[in-house]
This record gives structure tokens, sequence and C-alpha cells, in this order.
């Protein structure tokens, strides 16, 4: 197991000179070789020096979704890399990780099962557009899948990126995003093939003539510049940008201003719902911002699992910048500014760490949680128990906080033992339910939460434990699936002893990874 490797390499974005030397050597050497796509234009430079490959365009031919294509084909490269056939290469157009589901999928299962991943990068189709357009990417720009063009508020004050408009009914779905966003005369500039000698196609046109290109093709990248929002006498609103005095200051007009201050967002959202502002951002409430609020929040969470300080950096940044918004809303309707929050969460926080602070003395991090309570409750005397736990919560969640909250008062079983016993009765009870044919649903409720209590009884997050077992059970399920397609049986015709008899080999296979 110690000899499988996955080399991922990058094609560059087109042209035959701009592919590694490296990645080169590599696709020359022995091993399986596996293509993304064969639709690339250094495909025919590969043939020609006499390299064999395989290429999986069948996946995305079968009319199967971009997400299924990408599964199938880390499905595909994990199977060969688990045989032990040595090296397995798998090259894709331009970077390895740059816009490649399928890469991120195999480094993610290669980890999984004890196969080596080494990537050999090259020139992302990104860094082909960047040249074709003379951009800085370090000066700020927003870069979007045009395949999921609507899943994040953009801001027009920022150059914005559109990927893989690869047709016209992505480049309608594109345009409409946009149409919300600048105006219709608003000039854009589409590249295909940027970098390509013989290739490269481009064309500057308005934002409302884009669904009217007829060459549009996977290679297919539109630059949105941002808007020069200009007050009656021609001069920059607060906060706009313009060319000529974005260029100088690296795409950060507020000169007088740190950078790392909060003050120019708060400009930034003012400016966007201002009368000249952005259409989109001007219609936005509390109410249709609270979807984007929860979306942020999970990213964050996402991010920390994850590991990776860049990109909770930019989640964090993209939370904040809910929070902006909503006290923009709320100052518009005179009822509150972000130096409001500021100041109210400052002075809370002073106030219950008084041990900190003040000159309360606590043994430890329990005693501080019931000092906690404590002063929130005099805060609000008539304040109940469970307010402040929102509805909105995860039910493991909010079942979790609630019982901390009841524990804290002293409603709580002595040791995780007796949290067991609870389950069991409780169980007993589902049977009996069950026999009975009557009050199921609320027994099942009651195992639920007993089982909650049990995990927090041991120091452990029951929302998180779910998630991590529903993911195991996804790896296996997925398992079945795959070995499925290999025998040619239809999932939905196999008997549940074939099923159960791969599930259990899936199963062996994560114990020996």
């Amino acid at each position: 197991m110690a000899g499988r490797l996955i080399k991922i390499c990058g094609l560059g974005p087109g042209d035959w000179e701009a592919v590694p030397v490296g990645v080169v050597e590599t696709l020359r050497q022995a091993g399986i070789k596996f293509l993304r796509t064969e639709k690339h234009p250094v495909v025919p430079y590969l043939r020609q020096m006499g390299i064999v490959f395989e290429t999986f365009d069948r996946f995305y031919e079968e009319g199967k979704s971009a997400d299924t294509a990408s599964t199938e084909i880390a499905a595909a490269v994990l199977d060969e890399a688990a045989k032990d056939v040595g090296q397995v290469i798998y090259a894709v157009p331009g970077h390895p990780l740059v816009f490649e589901e399928p890469s991120r999928l195999i480094v993610e299962g290669a980890r999984s099962k004890g196969i080596a991943v080494r990537i050999l990068p090259a020139m992302s189709f990104l860094d082909a557009v960047y040249d074709a357009l003379g951009l800085n990417p370090a000066e700020g720009l927003t870069v979007l899948d045009g395949l999921h063009v609507d899943t994040k508020p953009v801001s027009n004050v920022l150059p914005v990126i559109l990927t893989r408009v690869s047709n016209k009914s992505i480049a309608a779905k594109v345009q409409h995003f946009l149409l919300e966003r600048y105006p219709g005369s608003h000039k854009i500039k589409v590249i295909s093939a940027a970098g390509v000698r013989g290739e490269e196609k481009r064309a500057e046109i308005p934002v409302c003539e884009l669904d009217g290109i007829d060459w549009l093709d996977r290679l297919t990248t539109v630059y949105i510049p941002p808007l020069a929002c200009l007050a009656g006498d021609g001069t920059p609103e607060p906060g706009s940008r313009t060319k000529s005095d974005v260029e100088p200051a690296g795409y950060w007009p507020y000169t007088s201003v740190p950078r790392h201050s909060v003050a120019p967002l708060v400009d930034i959202i003012e400016t966007l719902r201002g009368e000249r502002g952005c259409p989109w951002d001007r219609e936005q409430t509390h109410e249709s911002l609270k979807k984007y609020l929860i979306e942020e929040a999970y990213e964050v969470l996402e991010a920390i699992e994850h590991g990776k300080p860049h990109n909770l950096c930019e989640e964090l940044g993209d939370l904040l910048l809910q929070i902006v918004f909503h006290c923009q809303i709320a100052s518009e309707a005179g009822q509150f500014h972000l130096g409001d929050v500021v100041e109210t969460i400052t002075e809370k926080m002073l106030y219950r760490h008084p041990h900190v602070f003040g000159q309360v003395r606590v043994r430890d991090s329990e005693e501080v949680r019931v000092n906690w309570e404590r002063l929130k409750k005099a805060e609000e005397p008539g304040r109940r128990t469970f307010e402040g736990i929102p509805r909105s919560l995860p039910a493991l969640l909010r079942a979790t906080r609630v019982q901390e909250k009841a524990s804290r008062l002293g409603f709580d079983w002595e040791t995780w033992q007796g949290a067991l016993t609870k389950v069991q009765e409780e169980t007993a009870e589902l049977l009996a339910a069950a026999e009975a044919s009557e009050g199921v649903g609320g027994e099942l409720g009651d195992l639920v939460f007993a089982v909650v209590n049990v995990a927090r009884q041991l120091g452990l997050d029951a929302e998180e434990l779910l998630n991590k077992t529903t993911e195991k059970f996804i790896n296996r399920f997925t398992f079945i699936e795959e070995r499925a397609r290999e025998k040619g049986v239809e999932l939905g015709k196999l008997d549940l002893a074939q099923m159960d008899s791969w599930w259990e080999e899936a199963k062996k296979l994560e114990a020996g990874s």
C-alpha cells in the first residue's frame, strides 16, 4: 500500500508552450494515465508524442450533472490506484486545483484510503485571463463559477470574473444575474481560449448583449469591470471606484484609512444602498438576507473543519459583510448603527467577565459559565431560562443548548451512566408505543433527546457526531454504488444480501486505511 501514488497534473490553459516540462515528463512515464477530458488544445500534441491515455468525457456525455460526473471521475481514479498497479497519472486542463472538483475529491478520497497524492501544477486558465486582460489579481477581484453564479451576493465595486460561461443557456442566466446589479449598457469583456495562439476570441459588449454571442464554449470567461458611481456633477460618490482613483491606490481608494479599519466596508455598503448604488443591494431587507447570514455562518464552520486559515479569513469576511449589511438597513430606519452594535457587545463582554476586568475570583471554566448565566439573568430579571436559544438552530444543537442550561441550574444526571439508563427506558417506551401503534413520534423524540444527553455527559457534540456518521454512511453507500457499476448491475435491482456484503467490505477498507 505504501507504493500507491496518484499524480494530478495540470495541462495549462491551452498553449503547448505553457505546459510545464515536469508534467510532460510525467506523462511520458509508465503508469495508468487518465485525462479528465480530451477537449483541450494540448491533447493532439500528447497523441503525437505517442502518449496513451483514457479520457473521462463519457461521464459528461451521459447527461449527468457536473457534480455526479466529478464524483464518478474521482471514484474511477481512486479505484485504479487502489489496485496497487504503480502510479496513476490524472491530467486536467489548467491548474489541478482551480475549478477542478474531481481533483478535490481525489485528494480527499486518497487521504482516507492511504494513497499518496502529488500535485504537479501548471498555469490555470485564470492566469491566462489575467494576462490577456492586463489584470493584477492582488489588487482585488471576485471570481465566480458561471454555473453557480447566484449562490453568493456580489459587490459591483470590485471587478468580477465569471468562468465556464460555455453556452447560451448559461449566458442567459449570467446575463439576468448581471442585469440585477449593473446597467444594461455596462461594458463587459468576453474572452475564449485565453492565451491559446490562433484560437483566442474576444469581444467587448454591453451586459444586455451577452446572450447574443454565438461562439461561447467551455473556455469562455466573462470579465465585468467595477461600476464607477458618479454624482450629478460627474464627481465620484464617496466610496465609489473609478479607473483613475483605483490604479494608483491599488484598489484601495480610502488612502487616509488603515486597511484593517471597518469604516471603508461600512462606506461601501452605504454607497451600494444609496440612490446611485446597486439595484440588488437596495432591494434587500433583514428578512431577505436571513438565508445569506445562515449560509455564511455554515461556510465559516466548514472552513474551520477543513483547517485552512486563508479560507477561514475569507469566510469570516463574508460573515462580517452580512453583519454590516444588517446594520446599514437598521441605520436607514433610524434604529441603530454598527457603532451601537460594537458598543453594546463591548459593554456586555466587560460586564460578564468580572473575573478578568473586576475583582471576582473563579476556580475553573465551569464556574465562569455559571456566573455568565447568573449575570445574564440579572440583566433581564424576567427572562426565562430557555429564552435566547433560537428555534431555528439545528434540532440536535438546540437540544444540547437546552440541556446545558438546565445542567447549570442543577437539573442534570450526576453521571453519564444515569443518562444512558434513561436511553434504555426511552427505548422500552418506544417499543411499547410501536407495538400499540400509538404515540410513536413522541417516544422517538424522547429517545433522541435522551441520546443527546448521553453525548453531552460524555463531552461529545451530538450534532458533529451525527454529521460524521452520516458522512460515513454516504461513503459506504457510495462504495456499494461503485461496486454495482463495476458489475454492470442497476443499484435498485441488487438484493439486500449483496448490498450487505459490499457494505461490510467498505467497513473493512475503512478499518484498513
